[in-house]
Parts: C-alpha cells; structure tokens; sequence
C-alpha cells in the first residue's frame, strides 16, 4: 500500500555549526526541525569525561580522537585511531534505547550522536573498522566512497548509520534520490539529516533540497561542521574543486530496507553509467 509522506511545516533545513565542547543538541523533534531524529555532537577535550542517557536507539560516531567508553556496564578502552574524518573508517558505538554511557576522552575527542525513538532491547555494541563496510559508488565525477557503519544486516530497530566523501569536484546522491513515501519495493518513507566536514576546512560544499512540484527548491552553502536536515525531496550534494566533502548520514523509517526514487529528469545518467563501466572493462 503506497503511503503518502505526512504533509509539516518546513523545518529550517541549515544548522551552522556550533561552538564551543560539551554536549550540543543540533537537531531534534523538540526544537521543531524533525520528525524523529535528535542529532548530537559531543566533544572533549583530554581527560575530561562525559555521563549521559540516551532517549532512544542511538549510534554514536566516533568522528575523532581517542576514548574510553563505557554504555550499559559494558566498557572498551583507547577507543578511536583517526585524526579527523577523511582519515580512514569509523569506530561507532551502537547503543539500545534509554542506554546510560559514559565517555573519557584519552585526546580531544569529537562523537556524533543519531538518536531514534524505539522498541527497547539490542545489545550495547563497538563497531570496528574492519566491520565497516566501504564502497565505491558512481563514476568520473559523481563518484563518491560510501562507508557503511550500521546498515540493514546490523540489529538496529530504526537506524541506517554511514558515512560519504565526495573527492574535489565531485557530486553524490547523484543522480538525486528521494525517500519519502511508504512504497516499497520502489521506495521507502526515511527520514535523514547530514553532518558536514570539509577539508580544507575553508571550503564549502553545496546541498540542494527539491521536490517533483518545486515548492520545496533551496540550494545551499554548507560549511565545514554544518547540519542540514532533510525531510523530503531530491537531496544531491556537490564537493567544489580544491575542497574534499564529508557527510555523516542517519536515516529512520519504519522498515529498515533503502529503496529509493531517483529523480526521473536525470536518471538517465544510471543508465550511461553502467554503459560507460562495461566499455571500459572491455577496453580494460
């Protein structure tokens, strides 16, 4: 049965990015910008700690920096190996709803928390790199490396965790996709916000949010540390020359399948890449 999305005043889309350590709550239900996703940064500086609950099911980024972690009675130690995130793969934290945590912080330590209100139950969880599964997606210069950190194999309830950077000059979630309506096989209702870095940290990226009937069309400057929420509509991200573009995705629907519609104008460009990729392997 196709269902439609649920028709809401449109949040403010663009958060800058905030200042200062300690714990920032960017997005959330609350503050009026979400349906269901309360989206989180915390950070440390070395030797501080942090104790906290969450409201729900929750994955926890290690973006940078060394920690000890502790969720549930469950404790790891010297958490973390990348001095930022275009430094290789993610070490996550997967906790269950209204989990209790605590985080020391062996250096400066910066997590991203994607929060998610669900059923209780679900172990507290340290992903690994080497648990994160990487891939290459597109070509020639909407192609883009995709790190999935928690995805439909993983026993979350609601979440779909991962990471994208986007190479100088490149686009991704090109051609542009929406996932908006309740319609499976052909497309799933989640809900998404992205977490922006850029590298060199002058840069800029730009975000462009539109739907089918134009009434939602903005285009937007993204800065390094931004927030931009997406709550329908097609969602393409453009990396400008000289600056490489990461985002953190986190996604929350009701069925934990991604099944999306690519935007009929440009999904020709899926076509011409499989094309274009056995032509190669041929020449290759």
């Amino acid at each position: 049965m196709r269902k439609e999305a649920v028709a809401l005043a449109e949040p403010k889309l663009h958060v800058p990015a905030p200042k200062g350590t300690g714990w920032h709550t960017v997005v959330s239900p609350q503050l009026g910008q979400t349906r269901q996703i309360t989206f989180s940064l915390l950070r440390l500086e070395a030797g501080s700690e942090y104790e906290g609950q969450v409201g729900g099911e929750t994955v926890a980024v290690l973006l940078s920096g060394i920690m000890d972690a502790e969720v549930d009675g469950r404790r790891w130690s010297s958490v973390g190996q990348r001095r930022d995130v275009f430094s290789g793969k993610a070490y996550a934290l997967y906790l269950p709803s209204n989990a209790r945590f605590r985080i020391r912080a062996n250096t400066f330590v910066e997590l991203a928390f994607g929060t998610v209100p669900a059923p209780m139950g679900g172990e507290p969880t340290l992903i690994t790199p080497d648990q994160v599964k990487s891939r290459s997606v597109g070509l020639f210069n909407w192609r883009r490396d995709i790190d999935d950190i928690v995805d439909s194999s993983f026993p979350a309830r609601r979440l779909l965790v991962g990471e994208t950077r986007n190479p100088p000059g490149n686009w991704s979630s090109y051609p542009p996709h929406k996932h908006e309506e309740e319609n499976p096989p052909f497309e799933t209702q989640m809900e998404e916000v992205y977490h922006f870095r850029i590298f060199p940290p002058t840069g800029f990226a730009i975000q462009m949010i539109y739907t089918d009937d134009g009434e939602l069309n903005e285009a937007i400057i993204v800065k390094d540390g931004d927030t931009v929420v997406i709550p329908r509509g097609y969602h393409p991200v453009a990396a400008p020359p000289g600056y490489a573009v990461y985002y953190l995705w986190v996604l929350a629907g009701e069925r934990r399948q991604m099944f999306v519609k690519f935007d009929p104008a440009h999904e020709w460009v899926n076509g011409a890449e499989g094309i274009l990729k056995e032509w190669h392997r041929w020449l290759g």
